[in-house]
């Protein structure tokens, strides 16, 4: 669903910040831009997991009589409260961006595949093996392009939110499906 907007010339450092937040560069790659998104995504994930089991072990080594329990705690809350700011920069930025680009969905605006993406695997533990970062992403991709009920009605929500909002129910959506295929697996 494209709607066509009056398209207007970046003017200011704010401007091309919303559009290198919104694109990350990989909206402007062809073919698929909400794939590429989505990609990102993911990166994002592994480089925080990676940081933070790298972080844990070290804890752990240097700080054992503590417990580690108490640094994952915090970590959790801080990851919670930087996806809570980056998804309001995503928001900003995307309303921003469709101005900028001359679209009310921009198909170059993948920061809500960045979100989207993200959420899913807020619903799992860290550290998760290979198969459930590949589910997680085909999750996240199979909802976010059949846009089951009420996905699909999201997208007339004005500005940013209208960007994101669907990508948003989306990674929730995909989320949901695998927490409970990583219990299963765990109950088998």
């Amino acid at each position: 669903m494209k709607h066509e907007i009056d398209r207007r010339k970046a003017q200011g450092p704010l401007d091309y910040v919303s559009l290198a937040v919104t694109t990350f560069g990989v909206g402007y790659l062809p073919l698929a831009p909400g794939t590429w998104g989505s990609m990102v995504g993911v990166a994002i994930y592994l480089g925080v997991t990676s940081f933070v089991t790298g972080m844990a072990l070290a804890f752990k080594t240097n700080i054992s009589g503590l417990g580690w329990e108490p640094f994952l705690s915090w970590v959790h809350a801080i990851i919670l409260i930087v996806f809570l700011l980056f998804t309001l920069l995503g928001v900003w930025a995307a309303g921003r961006a469709t101005e900028l680009l001359g679209d009310l969905d921009p198909s170059k605006a993948v920061v809500d595949e960045v979100i989207g993406q993200l959420i899913v695997f807020l619903f799992v533990p860290f550290g998760i093996g290979w198969p459930f970062v590949l589910a997680g992403f085909m999750l996240f991709r199979l909802f976010d392009i059949w846009k089951p009920y009420p996905i699909d009605s999201l997208q007339v929500l004005p500005g940013g939110i209208g960007v994101c909002a669907d990508d948003i129910l989306a990674g929730v959506y995909a989320g949901i499906c695998l927490a409970v295929v990583y219990a299963v697996s765990l109950s088998i």
